[in-house]
C-alpha cells in the first residue's frame, strides 16, 4: 500500500466495502430528472469539460470542410478541369488522405502518452499538457500557407495537425478519463454522451464557420476558420486550473484530505461527503487487495487476468464508430461534393447532418439511462446497416435526370437519417461502454489503450476512404455505403458476443462479474452475490 503523501490526520485506506451505508446503492435507481438534481454541481463541471471536447469536435469538421473552399485547394490543390466556365482544382487523393490519417498518428502518440501522464501528475496537468501543445499546433497550421513551395506548404500543415493529434488525444482521454471517474452510476450513461454530443457541437461550429467564408475568395477566409481555433485553446487552459481534481485519482496518491476537498466541490450539500469519500476509498481498497504486489499502474496490467477481457471491450467499444461509418459522416461535405453536388449545398447538408446528429445524441440521454446498452447499441447497428444499403444502392441505379442524377441528393439524406440513428444509439453507447467497463484503478490507461486503438482504426480508416470515393482513384460515389453495410453488421455481431450489460452496475459490481466470467449475453440477468454497495461513482 501507498504512503501518504501528504501530512494530515487523515486515516490511511483500511474501509472495507461491508461496513458502508447501503442507502448509497439507492443511487443507481434514481432516474434522469433526479440524478441531475441530486448530482447538480457533477453534471455543471461535466458541461464545462465539453468546451475541451468542442475542439476535437471543430478540428475534425474543419479539415474535411476546409479541404472543400475554392481558396484552400487553389493554395494547396492542383489544377483538375474546366467546370462551368470556372477553375476546379483538387486535393490529391494522397495529400487528402494524409491529412485526415496522420492527425491519428499523432492522436496514437499522445494516447500513449496521456495514461501514464495522467495517473503520475493528475487529470489537471494532463490538460494543461494539452492546452499548451494545441496552441503551438494552430500556430503552425495558421502560417502553413506562408512556406515557400506547394509541397512544403502541404508538409507543414501536415505537421501541424500531427501535433494537434497528440494535444487533441491528450485533451479527449483526460475528459472521457475524470467523467467515468466522477459520474454518479444514475448519471454515468447520461453524462458520457456530453463527449460525442460536444464533439457535433464543435463540428457544427466549424461547418457554421466554413460555410460563413465560402464565398470569400482569398485566404483570408480559411485563415479565419483555422485561426478560430485558438479560441477553444481558453477552455482548457481554465479547466486546468479550476477543475476539482479526480476524487478516485487522488485517494489513488492517499491525498484523503485533497480528495475529500474535490469530493466537497462535486457533491456537498446535497450529498454527504464522507459517505462519497467513503465509497471511492472502499472501491479503491477492494481493487488495492486484488493488486498488492501490482506497484506502478502499467499497460502491461490491463491484459491480464480478469482486465484481459474488460479491455477487450474497451477496445472494441473504441472500434464502433469507424465501424458505423464515423469517418465518411465527418467528411460529409467533401464526399457529397464527388456525388457531384456543389460546394455551397454539400456544406449546407454537413450543418444540417450535425445538427440532426446533436438531437440524436440528446435523445440518448434518455436511451442510456431507460434502455440496455446491449440492445441498444446492437439494434442502432442493425438499423444502420440498412440504411448504408440503401444509400449503396442509390449509387447503383442509373439516372435519366443527370450523370449523377438524384444519388446525390438521397445520399445526403441517408448519411443524415444515419447520423441520428448512431448518435441516439451505438455512437453514445460506446462512449458509455468504454467508460464503465474498466476496473477504476486502471481508468486511465484503459482509456488510453482505447484511445490507441481508436486512432490506430482512424489511421487505417481515414487513409483509405479518400482512395475509395476520389475521382481520381477507386469512385465509388454513393455504393460507398456497401462498405459501412458490412462493418456495420460485423460490429453489431461482434456487441452481442463481447458486451454485457452494465447499465445500473456499481463500479464493484461489475468488477465481480468479470470476476465470475459471466458470458455477455447472459450478463442482464446476473445478479451480484458478492455484493456491491461501494460504488456509487
Amino acid at each position: 500500500m501507498n504512503s501518504l503523501t501528504e501530512t494530515t490526520t487523515d486515516e490511511p485506506l483500511t474501509l472495507k466495502p461491508e461496513e458502508l451505508n447501503e442507502n448509497i446503492r439507492s443511487d443507481a435507481n434514481l432516474n434522469l430528472r433526479d440524478g441531475l438534481q441530486q448530482y447538480k454541481k457533477v453534471a455543471h463541471w461535466t458541461i464545462a469539460l465539453s468546451s475541451v471536447v468542442c475542439l476535437w469536435g471543430y478540428d475534425l469538421a474543419v479539415v474535411g470542410a476546409v479541404a472543400s473552399l475554392d481558396p484552400f485547394q487553389r493554395d494547396f490543390g492542383v489544377f483538375d478541369k474546366i467546370e462551368n466556365g470556372k477553375e476546379k482544382w483538387i486535393i490529391p487523393g494522397i495529400w487528402l488522405s494524409l491529412w485526415l490519417a496522420m492527425p491519428s498518428v499523432g492522436q496514437l502518440v499522445g494516447g500513449i502518452v496521456a495514461g501514464p501522464l495522467a495517473d503520475r501528475r493528475g487529470r489537471k496537468a494532463c490538460m494543461l499538457w494539452g492546452a499548451i501543445l494545441i496552441t503551438v499546433a494552430v500556430l503552425i497550421i495558421f502560417l502553413a500557407n506562408r512556406v515557400p513551395g506547394l509541397d512544403g506548404k502541404r508538409g507543414v500543415f501536415l505537421a501541424g495537425k500531427m501535433l494537434q493529434g497528440i494535444a487533441t488525444a491528450l485533451l479527449k482521454i483526460t475528459t472521457q478519463t475524470w467523467i467515468s471517474e466522477t459520474a454518479p452510476v444514475c448519471l454515468r450513461g447520461a453524462l458520457m454522451t456530453v463527449v460525442p454530443a460536444a464533439n457535433l457541437v464543435g463540428q457544427l461550429i466549424g461547418a457554421l464557420a466554413v460555410f460563413g467564408v465560402n464565398g470569400i475568395e482569398t485566404d483570408f477566409g480559411y485563415l479565419l476558420v483555422l485561426g478560430l481555433q485558438w479560441v477553444f485553446c481558453i477552455a482548457p487552459f481554465l479547466l486546468a486550473f479550476i477543475l476539482p481534481e479526480s476524487p478516485a485519482y487522488l485517494v489513488r496518491q492517499d491525498r484523503l484530505g485533497e480528495a475529500r476537498q474535490s469530493i466537497d466541490r462535486l457533491f456537498a450539500p446535497k450529498n454527504d461527503s464522507e459517505k462519497v469519500l467513503a465509497d471511492v476509498v472502499a472501491a479503491e481498497q477492494e481493487e488495492r487487495s486484488k493488486h498488492m504486489n501490482a506497484g506502478a499502474i502499467t499497460y502491461a496490467e490491463c491484459f491480464r487476468g480478469t482486465n484481459l477481457p474488460r479491455t477487450g471491450v474497451v477496445i472494441f467499444a473504441n472500434f464502433l464508430p469507424p465501424l458505423f461509418g464515423l469517418p465518411l459522416l465527418t467528411s460529409a461535405s467533401y464526399f457529397l461534393q464527388q456525388l457531384g453536388m456543389t460546394s455551397r449545398f454539400s456544406l449546407i447538408f454537413l450543418i444540417i447532418g450535425i445538427i440532426v446528429g446533436f438531437a440524436g445524441n440528446l435523445g440518448s440521454t434518455w436511451t442510456l439511462s431507460h434502455l440496455s446498452r446491449r440492445w441498444l447499441t446492437i439494434y442502432s447497428l442493425l438499423g444502420t446497416a440498412a440504411l448504408w444499403a440503401a444509400m449503396g444502392v442509390t449509387g447503383v441505379i442509373p439516372s435519366a435526370a443527370a450523370p449523377e442524377g438524384i444519388s446525390k441528393w438521397l445520399a445526403a439524406a441517408f448519411m443524415m437519417l444515419i447520423i441520428f440513428v448512431c448518435g441516439l444509439g451505438c455512437w453514445s453507447s460506446s462512449y458509455t461502454i468504454m467508460s464503465e467497463v474498466s476496473s477504476l484503478r486502471l481508468r486511465a490507461a484503459s482509456q488510453s489503450i482505447g484511445g490507441i486503438s481508436a486512432y490506430l482504426a482512424a489511421i487505417f480508416t481515414n487513409f483509405v476512404l479518400p482512395f475509395l470515393y476520389n475521382p481520381d482513384q477507386a469512385d465509388l460515389k454513393a455504393t460507398t455505403g456497401f462498405v459501412f453495410t458490412g462493418t456495420s453488421v460485423i460490429a453489431a455481431v461482434a456487441t452481442w458476443a463481447v458486451v454485457p450489460e452494465m447499465r445500473g452496475r456499481s463500479v464493484m459490481e461489475i468488477d465481480h462479474m468479470f470476476e465470475s466470467g459471466v458470458k455477455a449475453w447472459r450478463s442482464a440477468a446476473w445478479v451480484d452475490e458478492k455484493g456491491g454497495a461501494g460504488a456509487t461513482v
